[in-house]
């Protein structure tokens, strides 16, 4: 429908270029985005795990002290032996310190002492239940900071519990290994804080950056800062490569079924006339033998603009364009044309395949066309196999007839691409078929736990039963050879073997098949 509006080349291109334009801008920011949202959703499950760890290890810590609380009744010398046992025993723990009149007069590190807690840590209010001070060292290690807490046992006067705890109380929280997925931690109490960025401990106005994530702890008053860049610039840049392909794919697409469209049939009628078309061919083996008992012909499309072409999308636009006959004609004429070297390549008897869409299949010259091509051939050399894709429908009431025709002819006939398609099962019951081409699909599921894999093994027991060959399309790993022979497949092709080539290529080729696993 386009083809009306665009009658020209130029306005072509710049449809091309400004379709590819937009599709590189709305992909590359769609990507962006994804990007973004995926490094939010990091962001949101690291804060909320850092929060959830502080908050378990704080609720524990309160757990043991309330078991410390009635220790503040007693004298040093009865309880000490039992602090520094609960000390020793307490995770992060430097010391516990019992304290009573305000004034700290049991260590569990050092025993006996009489400190005053204005002097001792002059940051906590031991009139709160509960309250927090970061220290940047402690007498023990001076260097090294440390959390202090106050838990205040309201039946003794101005006492409770005082510890300190070690800043690094998780590996995760300061060292974690997903730190590349941010610039920093910082863990504030009051107006201090202690940040990866920062060694010593630091005025809360001085963190500067604003942080990605805050997470406030419930119980305790000590909050967590996340830092990070909401996005980067490797983001950014693959965001711009990925639209960047993804323009210049559309783009050439587009410009490609633009200028198909301009006149499809002229299009292929002109390239059958300047002989852009050729052909390769794909040796096929004996499964037990691995020599070439013969080779499947394939037909290629090199444009002189667009370049080549692939098969389906030109073979699929002729179907389309009622140009099968044409160019499957065509692609005779090739053949014919190379038959007097491919004699020389190959014994009398050999097979080669030939795709038959069902357009011409069931056309009306479709018998002369078979016993022209077959006329102009080697005499009595050649065993010509005619392909039939099973996922094209076809008419079963001649189709039955033309293959009867096709076998009385000498032609033999094989269901090519077996099990894409939806009908595998009804062309095996009603069609007489002499080959059974199995799908690289099937081939490809060789060694995977698929279920692809037992539907292989069912499909070459149907074939078995029905005395139908079978040949294995898609070969590409000596795995794959093995297990096909070693299940009794009649004939191998692939890259494994060889690629398709042409002719020149095909005159020297002699198969160096590696070892498959006997």
């Amino acid at each position: 429908m386009f083809t009306r509006y665009f009658s020209s080349n130029r306005k072509i291109l710049f449809l091309s270029i400004f379709s590819g334009l937009f599709i590189a801008l709305l992909l590359g920011s769609l990507q962006f985005f994804w990007s973004y949202h995926k490094r939010d959703v990091r962001f949101d499950t690291l804060i909320s795990d850092l929060r959830v760890y502080m908050e378990s290890y704080f609720s524990d810590l309160k757990t043991s002290i309330d078991t410390l609380q009635p220790l503040t009744l007693e004298n040093c010398h009865d309880v000490g032996a039992e602090l520094t046992s609960r000390a020793a025993f307490s995770i992060n723990v430097r010391a516990f310190l019992l304290v009573r009149d305000n004034i700290a007069y049991c260590s569990s590190a050092t025993g006996p002492m009489e400190v005053p807690m204005t002097e001792l840590v002059p940051d906590l209010n031991i009139n709160k239940t509960i309250d927090m001070a970061l220290l940047p060292g402690t007498p023990m290690l001076p260097h090294t900071p440390a959390i202090a807490i106050w838990y205040r046992n309201p039946l003794v006067k101005d006492g409770g519990v005082f510890t300190s705890v070690n800043i690094n109380l998780t590996p995760y929280l300061l060292y974690t290994a997903r730190q590349d997925e941010f610039a920093g931690i910082a863990i504030i109490i009051g107006d201090h804080a202690l940040s990866t960025m920062s060694p010593t401990l630091v005025s809360v106005n001085d963190l500067h950056e604003k942080p990605a994530r805050i997470a406030a702890l419930e119980d305790v008053p000590l909050t967590i800062n996340l830092y990070g860049e909401t996005w980067t610039a490797n983001e950014l840049l693959y965001a711009l490569f990925f639209g960047l392909v993804c323009g210049i794919a559309f783009g050439s697409l587009n410009y490609y079924i633009l200028t198909i469209r301009l006149n499809p049939g002229k299009e292929i009628l002109s390239a059958i006339k300047r002989g852009q078309f050729y052909v390769v061919y794909q040796p096929v083996v004996d499964a037990k033998s691995l020599k070439m008992t013969g080779f499947e012909v394939l037909m290629r499309w090199k444009h002189p603009t667009m370049g080549e072409i692939p098969p389906d999308a030109f073979i699929n636009f002729a179907e389309a364009q009622k140009l099968i006959v044409p160019l499957t004609l065509h692609l005779f004429d090739l053949i014919v044309r190379d038959a007097p070297v491919l004699q020389t390549l190959l014994p009398p008897g050999a097979k080669f395949g030939i795709n038959i869409a069902p357009g011409h299949l069931h056309s009306e010259s479709f018998k002369d066309d078979m016993r022209t091509f077959a006329a102009s051939l080697p005499p009595d050399h050649f065993q010509i196999v005619l392909e039939i894709t099973e996922r094209d429908m076809i008419n079963q009431r001649e189709a039955n007839q033309l293959f009867d025709w096709l076998h009385n002819e000498g032609f033999e006939v094989a269901i090519d691409d077996f099990g894409t398609g939806h009908s595998a099962l009804i062309y095996l019951e009603r069609f007489t078929m002499d080959y059974l081409k199995i799908d690289r699909g099937f081939v490809n599921a060789i060694g995977t736990e698929t279920v692809t894999s037992p539907v292989l093994d069912a499909v070459l027991t149907l074939a078995r039963r029905l005395n139908m060959l079978t040949v294995a399309e898609g070969v590409e790993t000596p795995e794959q050879a093995a297990w096909l022979r070693e299940h009794g497949v009649n004939y191998l092709q692939g890259y494994w073997i060889s690629r398709p080539m042409p002719l020149e290529q095909f005159r020297k080729w002699q198969p160096d098949l590696p070892p498959t696993g006997e």
